[in-house]
């Protein structure tokens, strides 16, 4: 009876080598950053957490604390999309500069850009890098300082961190989709704004929405954890409510949290199925 060899996966070998490294790698990160599960184990550690999670039940809904609920659910979500559309005047123009897609150079030259069209676009791309390279809860703890406490901070925290995320998101979507109907465009004599209303932001267009509304639930999770610095909403109710051990009102904020965020992945899906 004859018997068949089984190959050998001839990656085997370096996959080995590269899960070996990852965690020569992952354990000194784990010693430097001190983590100790075994603590959450301890008795009185978890006496305590047990008596801080009881403390959120029944979730506080009475008529009163529920209009200020509003009231901050509203002013969350302002500071969220405000932030986001003050974003989107900087990150689409921007975006459109530092992408190669409509690069004219590129067109004559079987797609690669000039030298000089890539040295013109390092400036965009360094205010990109230089808007996201700093976390917006420092820019919400600067622009408190600037402005005062209140959504005027968030907003403009959200603004700056943002449009550098989705301007470098949305250079590489403009990349990566077929440059062919641009460059036809541009070959006919045709703008460059013409030719990326009609060659690009079709192809485009559902990659883009989608990304900008996730980074749109992004943002008002960012607004949340600002509100404790003093940016307005959901947050600085929560950090009041915890301050006064009142576990039941976290709890409703935490609840109103997630149905805002679950709104935000049934627009995606609603808006990506409208465009695909």
């Amino acid at each position: 009876m004859l018997t068949l060899a089984v190959p050998r996966d001839p990656a085997a070998l370096p996959r080995l080598l590269l899960t070996v490294l990852a965690l020569a790698l992952l354990w000194p990160g784990l010693s430097l950053s001190e983590l100790d599960l075994g603590v959450l184990l301890h008795g009185d550690s978890a006496a305590t957490m047990g008596n801080f999670v009881a403390a959120f039940w029944p979730p506080e809904h009475g008529r009163e604390f529920l209009d200020l609920l509003g009231r901050a659910t509203l002013e969350t979500l302002a500071i969220a999309t405000a932030g986001m559309s003050l974003a989107l005047l900087v990150a689409l123009p921007a975006a459109l500069l530092a992408s190669r897609a409509l690069s004219l150079s590129a067109l004559h030259r079987g797609g690669r850009p000039a030298w000089w069209g890539a040295l013109l676009r390092w400036p965009v791309r360094g205010l990109l890098i230089v808007l996201r390279s700093v976390p917006e809860i420092v820019w919400a703890l600067l622009f408190v300082r600037a402005v005062g406490l209140g959504p005027s901070a968030g907003v403009l925290a959200i603004a700056i961190t943002y449009a550098g995320m989705l301007g470098k998101v949305y250079a590489e979507i403009f990349e990566s989709v077929d440059p062919r109907p641009a460059r036809a465009l541009l070959g006919s004599g045709s703008p460059r704004l013409v030719a990326f209303l009609y060659g690009i932001l079709p192809n485009a267009a559902a990659e883009m929405l989608s990304y900008t509304v996730y980074r749109w639930e992004c943002a008002i999770r960012a607004s949340v954890v600002m509100g404790f610095v003093g940016a307005g909403g959901l947050g600085q109710q929560i950090d009041l409510s915890m301050r006064m051990f009142a576990g039941g009102e976290v709890a409703s904020m935490l609840l109103t949290f997630f149905l805002l965020v679950l709104l935000a992945d049934q627009l995606s899906r609603l808006l990506r199925g409208r465009l695909t």
